[in-house]
């Protein structure tokens, strides 16, 4: 929870361009709770603060009684330095623009899904959270080619897709079902349970929507860092079913990806 808190702050910050620099963090703990847990969280916080070069510089801590919460919340705001000339505008998207997303999607949820242990099975799927500055920094210098940038959490990269075509209801999005990349682990268990991997959180991916003729030139530039190496195009932008994404499996057959209308999960 404490790299989780951190790396989420870090996160909105870098999905607008901005080089995070500086963090207040809230705790509101529940009375009892062991502080060897405490510790545990603060050391995870620091770690990535230390790595990313970012300062805790406020922050408040609560102690409430056993009835007023679970254990520990955390509550992070971040300031973030926009040094480029990075403007995000959904009006600005156009059709063959192409999609990208940075990497393996489902991997957070499918992960806190299954930590829960009531399934009676087990899956080695651990959660993407990371911070993305180090990596998405290195595309910075493309500036207006990159038209659009989201962490795809809590509704999963469904959510994001749906989000621009309600924006821009001139456009639509088409994706490439056998070019979104998936683990083996995550296709086993949504096909098991029946979920959908489209819906499902990420924490340590971003979604672009770039120019395509330099679409591959920022492709290769994110297979280079360690966290998108799985990185792909996964679509592109029409003009056709304005206002819809479409979803095309590898046997021509096409459906909708509506916006999710509940969590899969909380």
């Amino acid at each position: 929870i404490g790299k989780l808190s951190v790396c989420g702050t870090i996160n909105d910050l870098t999905a607008v361009g901005a080089k995070p620099v500086a963090i207040a963090c809230s705790l509101i703990i529940q009375e009892g709770l062991e502080i060897k847990v405490l510790d545990k969280i603060l050391n995870s916080i620091k770690t990535v603060c230390d790595k990313e070069k970012i300062n805790i510089v406020t922050g408040d801590t609560k102690v409430v009684e056993k009835t007023a919460c679970d254990k520990i919340f955390i509550v992070t705001a971040g300031i973030g330095v926009i040094e480029n000339n990075l403007k995000f505008d959904y009006q600005m998207i156009k059709p063959k623009d192409k999609i990208i997303v940075t990497g393996n999607i489902a991997e957070h949820g499918f992960a806190i899904l299954l930590s829960r242990g009531s399934y009676g099975f087990s899956y080695k799927i651990k959660s993407d959270c990371a911070s993305l500055w180090d990596m998405i920094k290195n595309i910075i210098p493309f500036g207006n080619k990159i038209k659009f940038m989201r962490d795809p959490t809590r509704g999963g990269l469904s959510s994001v897709l749906n989000e621009i075509v309600e924006k821009n209801c001139n456009i639509g999005l088409k994706l490439y079902e056998n070019r979104i990349p998936l683990s083996k682990e995550v296709k086993s268990i949504s096909e098991i349970l029946g979920l959908e991997p489209l819906s499902m959180a990420n924490e340590g991916k971003m979604v672009l929507v770039v120019d395509a003729e330099f679409s591959e030139k920022i492709l290769k530039i994110l297979r280079k860092h360690p966290l998108g190496k799985n990185a792909a195009i996964i679509g592109e932008v029409t003009k056709k079913n304005c206002g819809k994404v479409i979803l095309e499996n590898i046997f021509g057959s096409s459906r909708i990806i509506d916006m999710p209308v509940a969590d899969q999960l909380p």
